[in-house]
């Protein structure tokens, strides 16, 4: 992935706060169960786990709007539960989620989906699933049709998207499909569908599903083990369900896109997308994330390949972790500077990666020092502060605006240079040894995260105006203000090569 690709990814990730997404679906109980297994079981050749800690989070289409959260995506939850304890913990659990509308239709008499994972040294020793996995009553799904319109109602004249998580427990019955996707389609969002099942024309009118590629085999009686197999079964199942495109997630070998180019002529356009994870733990929960993210992407205004693409490194993210994750902002964020920034390595990383390394650093018995900036065009001045900076302590981290924040601080017009490429230029100088990028109008949450010995800004500033001083000198920290260089200023270089 190229430098100017990484950034145009950034913008589409920033662009996903404007989005709006609805998701409708099977909602259930996910809970892990973790332990440790010491002995065999006398009464049976099985493992005996000792149970130390169980975690309890929302599945199924839950799951989709917990990855919604987390891209700070503003996400509502039509779904149905029992009434029942766990139909209980689902909606608490749905409710507590930041930014998020939830609407669950309790029917008595029916039980809540609940999936029990039981975990032991990373390893999934067994799963249980308690469900009833059969259509909805015609109340209910009323219920769930009105909820649905309320929604709509409440979102007019807004930009959004609806997610369609069928895991085949009864909620989306076809009729509650069509409906759904005639609603959608009369307010002009965009319907992504994760489908089940053998008969993806129930999905009919939907502008993309995301089968994972064993539903795809199963859906359409075709191999998906190479390329061409996907997109021939991609092709077959876009003409039984008469989508626009299909996304399949291939596990390790990440996503396909195949999209109708035009109709008329029956011409597909394909896109492979290469794995992002660097090691596959646990695909639970990645076609979730994948179809989040899609329908994030769509609503926000990008198109299918730019959003699939950014659909594809969430999904990296999540397969590396154990059991239905999320992938949030600020680790996409992350995934997509150390991509292109490869040869900077571990030079370019997050707050928590920051934290992690200045542990290290204190263990040694290393000065931190922290400066930070826009350092778009870097001059003289700027290496002769860094240099000041490095000279003052034993390690330093550069905290560098993001370049939404870079647009606020200093107009449309900046930066010139796009975050990655300044993160990039930061990192190869030796006076750097962290670069840490952050999206707030100041650097005080780094400073706070940090806790620097040392902190550097120019001898322009007063000491009573530098963000963080008074945090740094109350712990017994000092605060240095560096020299200048005279007759450099980005600005000023901007203002001679525009005249």
């Amino acid at each position: 992935m190229d430098t100017s690709g990484v950034d145009e990814l950034i913008a589409d990730l920033d662009a996903l706060a404007r989005a709006r997404v609805l998701v409708l679906g099977d909602v259930m109980l996910d809970r892990f169960i973790y332990g440790t297994v010491e002995r065999v079981s006398p009464e049976a050749p099985i493992p005996v786990l000792h149970v130390t800690r169980e975690v309890a989070m929302l599945g199924g289409a839950g799951n989709v709007l917990r990855n919604l959260a987390a891209l700070g995506v503003r996400g509502t939850l039509l779904g149905m539960v029992g009434d029942d304890e766990a139909g209980r913990t689902v909606a608490a659990l749905a409710a507590a989620e930041v930014d998020a509308d939830c609407r669950l239709v309790v029917q008595p008499g029916r039980a809540t989906t609940i999936k029990d994972r039981y975990i032991a040294a990373g390893q999934h020793l067994l799963r249980a699933d308690r469900e009833m996995a059969q259509p909805v009553a015609d109340t209910a799904a009323e219920d769930l049709v009105a909820a649905l319109g309320a929604a709509f109602d409440r979102a007019s004249g807004t930009r959004g998207a609806v997610v369609l998580s069928d895991y085949g427990k009864g909620v989306l019955t076809p009729q509650v499909i069509a409906r759904v996707i005639a609603r959608a389609r009369a307010a002009g969002w965009p319907v992504v569908v994760d489908p089940k099942g053998r008969d993806y024309g129930i999905y009919a009118g939907a502008d993309v599903l995301t089968p994972n590629r064993r539903e795809l085999a199963e859906a359409t009686g075709l191999a998906t083990s190479g390329d061409d197999d996907v997109v021939a079964a991609c092709r077959a199942a876009l003409e039984a369900a008469g989508a626009r495109a299909i996304v399949a997630t291939r596990s390790e070998r990440g996503l396909s896109l195949v999209r109708r180019e035009d109709a008329a002529a029956d011409s597909f356009a394909v896109d492979h997308f290469p794995a992002e994870a660097r090691e596959v733990f646990d695909v639970s929960g990645a076609g979730d994330t994948v179809a989040a993210v899609l329908a994030a992407g769509l609503a926000a205004g990008l198109d299918l390949p730019r959003a699939a693409r950014l659909a594809n490194v969430a999904a990296g993210i999540v397969v590396g972790k154990l059991g239905t994750a999320v992938a949030g902002t600020e680790e996409i964020r992350h995934a997509l500077h150390t991509t292109a920034l490869h040869h900077a390595g571990a030079k370019v990383a997050d707050v928590m990666a920051m934290r992690e390394a200045a542990a290290r650093w204190r263990r040694a018995g290393l000065r931190i020092g922290f400066t930070n900036g826009c350092f778009d065009l870097l001059h003289p001045g700027h290496v002769s502060l860094l240099a000041q900076a490095r000279g003052a302590c034993d390690r330093l981290v550069v905290g560098l605006n993001s370049d939404a924040s870079v647009r606020r601080l200093k107009g449309p017009g900046r930066p010139i240079q796009p975050e990655a490429a300044r993160a990039a230029v930061l990192a190869s100088l030796a006076s750097v040894d962290l670069v840490v990028i952050f999206a707030e109008e100041t650097p005080l949450a780094l400073i706070e995260a940090l806790r620097p010995d040392v902190l550097v800004k120019g001898a322009d500033y007063r000491l009573e105006d530098v963000v963080g001083a008074d945090l740094v000198q109350s712990y017994g920290g000092r605060v240095v203000l560096a020299d200048l260089v005279p007759g450099y200023s980005t600005t000023a270089t901007i203002r001679k090569l525009s005249g």
